[in-house]
């Protein structure tokens, strides 16, 4: 069977799980601050918090700079998977949604601009989401933020790799306050579970690393009650303070080992996706089934999916029956993404799919095919011609 999306681990992975498990720090330990160390010096960052997965990182980032305030908008994409605007629905806030470009399928600059020019409220969030790998286009939306007194939080979920159009690695947070990346099987490196925020503010890395923990401070800060906290000027070895309302969102010292492993063959699996990608583009240049999302991006994205677009009514054939053919032919594929706006849950909130044309348009040609270092060529030649095959039938 050939997945649209898989990891790969080699013996270097497994040796450097099984020396954690070998040791005597499951979790709470070095291996921890060395993949935060590892990602920040890899992405050009200050700092970097790892979490338990990039919905954790995307709702602390969220929590943090709304700061429980309810006069707070919240802006972000249809075309995402529900996490992201969730981290709004979780801080007691509505998200509004701001339809994507045709080309690009991240948000649209222009658009959101018309929203949130005449926006009054007190604090505004902006969450551009990295379609696919690709980034948004964060100069123009830097620009709108500074003229709007937005903050931004870049949703990398699919982007670790990717680099602006300046040649600033996504996470350098160059445009943006936090940066959120995920560590789930399918991404581009695996910790099995995961994710990191990454982040320029060192008081904000401060209180990301208190909220990641239930709140607590560690030994090395500044403690409230210090008639409880020291003896003879000495802190207290045992002591701690729960000092704001945090959460349980740590990551294992397994799971960030396994992330440093990763990461050193990132260039070789970026490499590698680039090519597929390539391929693809190639392959059905002259299709007139098949067209290409994000045309000329490859230099810049991380290319996580590669998505086609199939005009299924010039086909004759639904979505679903294409991939149950593909199925039967042993090749998975997958649609990315429902838009939010269409779950249930949104559309008893007041959400309509009608407001976001090119989302819209999107969703219903979308077909993510297979794309994952370990595809080889043979394999990526037989999805292409079944495809082909199916299409011309």
């Amino acid at each position: 069977m050939i997945p649209y999306g898989r990891h790969f681990i080699d013996d270097d992975d497994i040796a450097a799980v099984v020396e954690v498990l070998k040791s005597s720090n499951l979790t709470q330990g070095p291996a921890v601050g060395k993949f935060e160390q590892d990602i920040a010096s890899y992405v050009g960052a200050k700092y970097a918090v790892a979490v338990s997965s990039a919905t954790a990182g995307l709702f602390l980032s969220t929590n943090v700079l709304s700061a429980g305030s309810q006069e707070t908008s919240f802006y972000t994409s249809p075309i995402t998977f529900v996490a992201s605007s969730n981290a709004a629905l979780y801080c007691g806030l509505k998200p509004r949604f701001v339809d994507v470009e045709k080309d690009t399928v991240n948000i649209c600059p222009l658009q959101l601009q018309e929203k949130i020019f005449n926006d009054s409220n007190k604090v505004k969030i902006i969450m551009p989401v990295h379609f696919a790998g690709l980034p948004c286009k964060m100069n123009q939306i830097s620009k709108i933020a500074s003229d709007t007194g937005a903050v931004i939080i870049e949703d990398a979920a699919h982007a670790l790799g990717a680099k602006y159009e300046c040649g600033s690695m996504v996470g350098s947070c160059k445009y943006s306050t936090f940066t959120v990346f995920s560590f789930h099987p399918v991404k581009n490196i695996s910790t099995g579970e995961g994710g990191v925020i990454t982040t320029n503010d060192q008081n904000l890395y401060l209180k990301l690393l208190r909220l990641r923990s239930h709140g607590i401070n560690k030994l090395n800060d500044e403690m409230i009650n210090k008639e409880r906290a020291y003896t003879d000027g000495e802190i207290n070895p045992w002591y701690y303070e729960m000092q704001e309302l945090g959460f349980h969102f740590r990551i294992t010292d397994i799971q960030a080992a396994l992330g440093s492993s990763q990461l050193k063959k990132l260039p070789l699996f970026h490499s590698r996706r680039k090519e597929i990608v390539q391929k693809y583009h190639n392959a059905f240049a002259n299709n007139e089934y098949v067209s290409i999302s994000q045309q000329d991006t490859l230099e810049l994205s991380a290319h996580h999916l590669f998505v086609a677009l199939i005009d299924f009514d010039k086909a004759g054939i639904s979505r679903a029956r294409l991939m149950k053919a593909l199925s039967e032919k042993n090749i998975l594929t997958q649609v990315h993404y429902i838009p939010v706006v269409l779950n249930p849950y949104y559309e008893n909130l007041g959400y309509s799919i009608d407001q976001f044309p090119n989302s819209n348009s999107f969703y219903k040609s979308a077909l993510s095919l297979p794309n994952y270092f370990s595809l080889s060529d043979k394999d990526q030649d037989y999805v292409i011609s079944t495809i082909e095959n199916i299409l011309r039938c």
